[in-house]
C-alpha cells in the first residue's frame, strides 16, 4: 500500500516481547552493520517511547520522531520498513485525519540464533568482513566445559517445596522516588586498560569522575577512546584528573571537529513528556510555550540582542544541563528570572544557587520553575523590607503573576511581553 505519512500522524507502541538490556548489545553489534544506524535509532526511540508504559506507551505524533531522531518523515518512513524487513517491528494502520498507526516491538535475535540464520549471518559476513566477523562470534560464543568428573546435585522442587492450605501475605510496596540514571557511555575497563600503567590510582576514577565523564561523552558525542585521548591530557603525575581541564578540552576536542559549533545538548529544547496541554491562550501560557520550545541558546542568544553569547555564558549553560542536569524550559525560566534580577548579568553564584535549590527540588517543568521563583522573590523582598529602610528595587520578569495579569501594566512591560512572544513566533 502506497501510504502517505504526515507529521500529525499518531502512533502507539506495543510490547510484544521482553526486551532486556542485552537486546541493545545484540541491536548495535549484529543488526546494525546490515540494516543502518537510522533504522537503530528509531527502533531505541520507539523502545524509550514504551518504556514509561511497559506494554503499551502513550500515543504520540510522528512529529515528536522528527524532533528527536532529527530525520525527515522518508528517512523516518525507511528506516520503519528495514525494520519491518528484518523481524523487529510490525506496523499497523488506520486511516483518518490523523491518521493512526500501531507499531509492535519484537526483540533481537540472540547471537546463537542469528548466527544459525542462513541470511543475517552470510550477509552480516559479507558487510563487516572476516576479521570483524570472527572477532564478533568469538565475542558471543560460550566456551566448553567439561563435566567428565562431576556429578550433577541439583535439588528438585519437590524435595525443597510442599503444597500447603496457608495463605501468604504480602506487604505493601511503597512509593520509591530514584534518581536520574543513564547506562555508561564510557567503557571504563578499556579506559583504564588504555591509560599509561602506573597512572591510574583509586582516587582517579572516583564515583563523581566517572558520572562526569559519562556526562561528557554523552553531550559532545565521544566514544572511549576519544574519552581517553583527552584525559591524558589533564591527569597530573599522581594521577588525578583536573575536572575544569577536563571539560576545556573536551569542549575544544568538539569544537575542532565541528567548525566550533556547540554541543547539541545546548541546542535541545523541552521533552514533549515534560511540556504543558496545549491550548492555553492566554500570556502567561504563551510564555510557557516560548519556554518549553526555545532552546537555551536561542533564547540566551536573544537576549544579547546582536552578537552571540559570550563563551562563559554558554559554559554556565552547559554546567546547568550537563552538571545540575536541569530540562532546557527549566534553564529557560532561570536565565529570564537571574537577567531581570540581576541588572541583566548573569552572576555565576547567583544561577548556581538557585538551580542547585530546583533540582534538589525536583523541578522538571517550566510552569513549576515559575512559581518557584515567584514564591522564592516574594520571600527575599519580605526579607529585606524588614531589615531595610529604603525601598528594596523590585525588579522582576514580565511572567510574574502580579504583573502578567494586572489590567495596568506600564508601557515598558507590555513593550518587553509582546517583544518575548514576537521573537519565537514562526
Amino acid at each position: 500500500m502506497n501510504i502517505s505519512l504526515l507529521p500529525a500522524d499518531k502512533y502507539i507502541v506495543l510490547n510484544k516481547t521482553l526486551l532486556t538490556e542485552l537486546d541493545c548489545k545484540y541491536l548495535v553489534s549484529l543488526y546494525e552493520p546490515i540494516i543502518g544506524s537510522n533504522a537503530v535509532s528509531l527502533y531505541m526511540t520507539l523502545w524509550r517511547d514504551l518504556e514509561r508504559y511497559n506494554s503499551v506507551s502513550t500515543d504520540y505524533s510522528h512529529h515528536h520522531l522528527m524532533t528527536l531522531l532529527k530525520m525527515n518523515l522518508e528517512s523516518i518512513k525507511m528506516a520503519r520498513k528495514t525494520l519491518e524487513a528484518v523481524g523487529l517491528l510490525k506496523t499497523y494502520y488506520e486511516a483518518g485525519e490523523p491518521s493512526n498507526y500501531v507499531y509492535e516491538l519484537y526483540s533481537p535475535m540472540t547471537p546463537k540464533e542469528f548466527f544459525a540464520n542462513p541470511i543475517f549471518n552470510v550477509v552480516l559476513y559479507n558487510n563487516i568482513g572476516a576479521k570483524e566477523y570472527d572477532l564478533l562470534k568469538q565475542e558471543f560464543s560460550v566456551l566448553p566445559f567439561s563435566f567428565k568428573d562431576y556429578i550433577e546435585i541439583t535439588t528438585p522442587f519437590d524435595e525443597l517445596f510442599k503444597s500447603s492450605s496457608d495463605s501468604v501475605s504480602f506487604e505493601a510496596i511503597g512509593r520509591e522516588v530514584l534518581p536520574i540514571t543513564m547506562q555508561d557511555q564510557v567503557d571504563f575497563d578499556l579506559l583504564i586498560s588504555s591509560l599509561p600503567r602506573g597512572m591510574v590510582t583509586e582516587k582517579t576514577l572516583t564515583k563523581k569522575m566517572k558520572e562526569l565523564i559519562n556526562n561528557l561523552a554523552l553531550v559532545y558525542d565521544l566514544d572511549t577512546l576519544k574519552m581517553c585521548e583527552i584525559i591524558r591530557l589533564c591527569m597530573n603525575e599522581k594521577g588525578a584528573i583536573d575536572k575544569e581541564e577536563l571539560r576545556i578540552q573536551t569542549r575544544k576536542y568538539y569544537q575542532y571537529n565541528h567548525h566550533g559549533k556547540l554541543p547539541t545538548l545546548i541546542y535541545r529544547s523541552q521533552p514533549d513528556y515534560l511540556k504543558d496541554p496545549v491550548g492555553d491562550t492566554s500570556k502567561k501560557g504563551k510564555i510557557i510555550e516560548v519556554f518549553e520550545n526555545t532552546t537555551p541558546y536561542d533564547f540566551l542568544r536573544s537576549k544579547y540582542h546582536t552578537g552571540s553569547p559570550t563563551n562563559r555564558d554558554l559554559r554556565l549553560i552547559e554546567y546547568l544541563l550537563v552538571d545540575v542536569g536541569l530540562q532546557p524550559a527549566v534553564c529557560n525560566v532561570l536565565i529570564d528570572y537571574v537577567l531581570k534580577k540581576n541588572n541583566n548579568k548573569l552572576n555565576s553564584s547567583f544561577v548556581e544557587t538557585i538551580a542547585g535549590q530546583w533540582k534538589r527540588i525536583g523541578v522538571q517543568t517550566a510552569k513549576d520553575a515559575m512559581a518557584l521563583a515567584e514564591k522564592e522573590h516574594k520571600r527575599m523582598m519580605n526579607k529585606l523590607n524588614k531589615v531595610s529602610n529604603k525601598p528594596v528595587s523590585n525588579d522582576v520578569p514580565v511572567w510574574f503573576n502580579e504583573k502578567i495579569e494586572k489590567e495596568g501594566m506600564t508601557e515598558e512591560e507590555s513593550n518587553e511581553l509582546e517583544s518575548m512572544l514576537s521573537k519565537y513566533k514562526d
